[in-house]
């Protein structure tokens, strides 16, 4: 069987590196708030070209504690709405919620992105944010959304927990917006070997705010000054991310070399492969197919020694617990429900080889109905 994602392999390879990486820092006594988070903020920081980094618990407490924070400095009224394209994990939703906004679905394009065309629509005068989601590792068109947001005085937020690497004309994404969430989830691009996320920005403000919410709402210890959160990167996976961000560039190649055998290979009426513009590189965490023939295309493929996965079989606006936050809870989103009925995700890793892809294309090539 040809795994999903063979995430044992894949943190094997980084071995003895990442079990140094962990005794150091058993052996040194300090597991949060330490010097292994601090380094780590700084290299992502640099990494992607952004002035600062805080260490979070997660990618979704990462999109929350910068929507809390965006709200208090920029002194959002109560119920400003948010707008969240309908095709993404829940946790881009929850975050508004949680935060105490409102959450407003848009309908997203043939590449399961959000534009400015979707985001118009939903624009009403309670908007204070909009969040592109690079979905599957491919980057939402920020140079259109960033303009459109400025001239409606709209911050935005890019849930970038699926695209470390992504660019946009040679600009990575996290660094378009005010600021930005990660996920490290130990399947991400980079992951950890737990939870774990991160929010960048530019505005020294932010994330100081952003770092006192995580850190109990204090600056300084025993001195509460808003009602905060714990959320903290332990050391461990701070650890872990370094050795895996010093390699990530490469992973993120091995990946694209990958899709272009996909995206060579794969000849079927049946489906549909993914697109990317002339100014797009995405890091493919995901390869996402479209077929009107799904669950039969799967069957085929697993008999074929191949695994799949769906992502993501609903839109948010048929998440029942969203239901009664959402502000446009029953508008249609054609192009988000064809995604939630025909994406299928192939195999995608760094360690997946030339051989795999081409069993898979034939693997492909053999469905017939």
């Amino acid at each position: 069987m040809i795994p999903f994602l063979p995430l044992q392999s894949i943190n094997a390879s980084f071995e003895p590196q990442l079990s140094q990486a962990v005794q150091r820092v058993v052996q040194s006594g300090w597991y949060l708030l330490g010097e292994e988070c601090k380094a780590f903020e700084g290299e992502f920081a640099r990494w992607l070209g952004a002035s600062h980094c805080v260490g979070v618990g997660s990618g979704l407490d990462a999109l929350t504690l910068a929507l809390r924070a965006m709200a208090g400095l920029y002194h959002w009224p109560a119920h400003a709405e948010v707008i969240v394209p309908d095709m993404t994990f829940v946790a881009t939703a929850e975050a508004v919620v949680l935060a105490g906004l409102v959450p407003v679905l848009a309908e997203v394009d043939d590449n399961a992105l959000l534009t400015v065309a979707h985001a118009e629509r939903v624009r009403t005068a309670r908007t204070r944010a909009v969040i592109p989601v690079h979905l599957y590792g491919h980057p939402a068109d920020m140079p259109t959304l960033c303009e459109w947001a400025g001239q409606h005085g709209l911050v935005v937020l890019e849930d970038a927990a699926q695209a470390h690497g992504a660019e946009v004309g040679g600009k990575r994404v996290g660094c378009w917006g005010h600021a930005a969430a990660f996920s490290f989830y130990p399947g991400k691009n980079l992951g950890a070997l737990g939870n774990g996320g991160a929010v960048v920005t530019d505005d020294a403000g932010l994330a100081r705010q952003v770092r006192t919410l995580a850190n109990y709402g204090a600056q300084e210890k025993y001195r509460h000054e808003v009602l905060g959160v714990n959320s903290r990167l332990d050391e461990v996976q701070a650890a872990v991310l370094r050795v895996k961000l010093a390699r990530l560039d490469a992973d993120n190649e091995a990946r694209r070399q990958a899709a272009r055998l996909y995206a060579k290979g794969i000849r079927s009426p049946h489906v549909v492969k993914p697109y990317q513009g002339d100014t797009q590189r995405s890091v493919f965490h995901i390869y996402p197919l479209r077929c009107l023939h799904r669950e039969a295309l799967a069957r085929h493929l697993a008999a074929q020694g191949v695994e799949t996965l769906v992502h993501y079989p609903r839109t948010l606006s048929q998440q029942p617990a969203l239901q009664p936050y959402v502000a446009n809870p029953a508008e249609p989103h054609p192009h988000a429900l064809c995604w939630a009925v025909q994406e299928l995700s192939l195999p995608m890793s760094p360690l997946l080889t030339a051989n795999e892809v081409s069993h898979i294309c034939e693997a492909i090539h053999q469905f017939n109905l």
